[in-house]
């Protein structure tokens, strides 16, 4: 629990320090520091909502994952889906390379997702991923896991960022 605690908390840093990085220091000079604050803010998640998790097949073949959640609130709410992909706890720790992870687009095509590493666990990226859920809508996201590597061994652990 703690560990998962301790990626959360992470992720959530690495994303601001990300977002932060991209606006470059020209974009951060021209937004005053209240409004800077509050964007960065409103960038990191609050919560995360973990659905179930399955073993990492390292056997060379497609493998889907759907990725659910509905907004069962009366107002709006920023989420994101966000796949891990979580290392033994003793290793041997992944590479963004064991893997290919792809998502399918609303026209049925599948694109490459990059993901990111730290500590062993691999993890898409969140900033990318965000959306906006009104009252009563359902996000359903499909990937494919493909594993490259046939040693790899971990767990594939889905959910959604709540903002």
């Amino acid at each position: 629990m703690n560990s998962r605690r301790l990626k959360v908390a992470f992720v959530a840093a690495a994303m601001t320090l990300a977002g932060l990085a991209a606006a470059g220091p020209a974009a951060a000079a021209t937004v005053p520091a209240t409004a800077a604050v509050q964007e960065r803010q409103s960038a990191v998640p609050v919560d995360f909502v973990d659905l179930p998790a399955g073993a990492l097949v390292a056997d060379g073949e497609q493998h889907q994952v759907t990725v659910t959640y509905r907004n069962d609130t009366s107002a709006d709410r920023t989420v994101a889906p966000q796949l891990l992909v979580e290392s033994p706890d003793a290793g041997p720790f992944l590479t963004p390379s064991d893997v290919i992870v792809e998502q399918r687009t609303a026209h049925g095509c599948w694109r490459p997702v990059e993901t990111a590493s730290q500590t062993g666990t691999l993890f898409t990226d969140l900033t990318g991923a965000q959306r906006t859920l009104h009252a009563g809508e359902t996000l359903t996201q499909v990937y494919r896991i493909t594993v490259v590597d046939p040693d790899a061994q971990g767990t594939v652990q889905p959910r959604i960022a709540l903002y």
